[in-house]
């Protein structure tokens, strides 16, 4: 005799139960008799419901487990890739979370027992940029899924604790530490506050705003009429004179010097404090 399904005895059961409730019912008034008809149906539905729920819980476990599996897998080589790409940017203290879109169903796919290969389809992907990744098993079960995966990459990054004026130089207490989505500053940001104090505003910047390399300029390091060092060097001679500074000037910055041996006005670029190089044309 062949063993009965778990949705035949479900089914048996119920018949059962809707017997039971119709000789009852001829016993009951009318009000009893909807309270039994309406009890007796619940019951039998959630009856059926978990019945259900026990045949589909051991699928629905295992495709939990196996996403569970890739998300690890895509987890760890997004973090070898975004290592990578802290040392090359120096990013102190960084930390990242991930979304993935898995495209295709798990629902049949069985746990992995060897540990999951991840490969980049599109070759070298910014680390930040949308991928679209291929994970395999290679286990005797073998398969291999499609995602897209979503990186977002926060620092410790310096932000503006209070308003800081254009032309105001920058101090220790204008300055704070938050958290910062690096995909959201493609300007840039500062980390080190040793990179910041001394620097001069641009211009305005609001309290609670991120520190980028276009809203600052660096310190006035030579005055207007000031006698600087004036340093030349060409086809491995060097030599040096003295000048004045006809306008202030910045590193980095050209500006125009007299040189007083020649009284010849030059163009000169600012190396530090003092001292300007001589730019032969």
């Amino acid at each position: 005799m062949p063993k009965p399904r778990r949705t035949d005895i479900s089914l048996i059961s119920l018949a059962f139960i809707q017997t039971i409730t119709r000789q009852r019912a001829t016993q009951l008034p009318l009000t009893g008799l909807l309270r039994a008809r309406c009890g007796s149906a619940v019951s039998a539905w959630r009856r059926t419901t978990a019945l259900a729920l026990l045949l589909v819980a051991p699928a629905l476990q295992a495709a939990n487990e196996v996403e569970q599996q890739i998300d690890q897998a895509v987890q760890r080589h997004l973090a070898s890739q975004l290592d990578a790409e802290a040392k090359r940017q120096g990013w102190q203290g960084m930390r990242f979370s991930h979304s993935d879109n898995v495209l295709n169903s798990t629902a049949k796919l069985s746990t992995c027992t060897a540990p999951l290969r991840v490969e980049n389809i599109d070759a070298s992907p910014a680390p930040l940029a949308r991928q679209r990744l291929k994970v395999s098993c290679s286990d005797p079960a073998g398969w291999s899924v499609l995602v897209n995966s979503q990186a977002t990459v926060f620092v410790p990054a310096l932000f503006a604790s209070t308003v800081i004026e254009r032309d105001q130089p920058i101090g220790a207490a204008q300055l704070a530490t938050q958290e910062l989505n690096v995909g959201k500053a493609p300007r840039g940001f500062y980390q080190r506050r040793d990179d910041v104090i001394g620097q001069t505003a641009k211009r305005r910047i609001r309290a609670n705003q991120p520190l980028s390399p276009g809203l600052l300029i660096g310190p006035v390091v030579i005055k207007r009429g000031q006698q600087v060092r004036v340093v030349a060097s060409q086809d491995g001679i060097q030599a040096e004179t003295q000048g004045e500074a006809l306008r202030d000037g910045r590193p980095g910055e050209v500006i125009k010097v007299r040189n007083l041996s020649s009284e010849k006005v030059i163009e000169a670029k600012v190396l530090e404090a003092g001292v300007v190089s001589s730019i032969f044309k």
